[in-house]
């Protein structure tokens, strides 16, 4: 996990659009020493051990099932939707996933990367929280659920980067 950094979001991450509209981003990147495709990494991602405990509690929490082969449909761009997300922007080496409500997005790019020792690929994971106006202030605000688990949602996240490198890297030299 020590290997999964937090860094600026790139210039021509799809997930900027929240940032410039005052939303909070973030964005953790970590190197695999191969070369790894687009549609591996998020079928990867979306399939790691902790993502499929994620998976069970939107299940049962907001009736929002998967599966394994909706994460390969997903993978491949042969869906849009997948649980709780749906496919908000997409490009060759990027995935930008919007939730059913709306306030939060989860994005995930590949950077091909040659080094001295041959091909790499850089992994890059993001997350936003659109805020929402307060009623009786009418200022925008991430709301207190957010303040009370972003400790939790920083460690996720770095988990779940680690978690996906750590599934290619097993699914790669198999």
């Amino acid at each position: 996990m020590f290997s999964i950094k937090q860094c600026p979001l790139p210039d021509h991450a799809l997930l900027n659009a929240y940032k410039q509209n005052g939303a909070y981003t973030d964005c953790y990147t970590t190197e695999i020493s191969c070369a790894v495709t687009h549609a591996q990494y998020v079928q990867a991602f979306y399939s790691t051990a902790i993502f499929r405990l994620e998976r069970l509690i939107l299940k049962w929490a907001v009736s929002k099932p998967s599966s394994d082969d909706q994460v390969a449909l997903l993978a491949t761009g042969e869906t849009n939707t997948f649980a709780a997300w749906s496919v908000e922007g997409r490009s060759e080496n990027q995935l930008l996933m919007c939730d059913f409500k709306s306030r939060t997005r989860s994005w995930l790019m590949i950077e091909p990367l040659e080094s001295e020792n041959g091909i790499k690929t850089r992994l890059y994971f993001g997350s936003a929280v659109v805020p929402i106006k307060k009623s009786k202030t009418g200022k925008p605000s991430l709301g207190l659920i957010f303040d009370a688990l972003h400790g939790f949602h920083l460690l996720y996240s770095v988990a779940l980067l680690s978690s996906a490198k750590s599934r290619l890297k097993k699914q790669i030299s198999t």
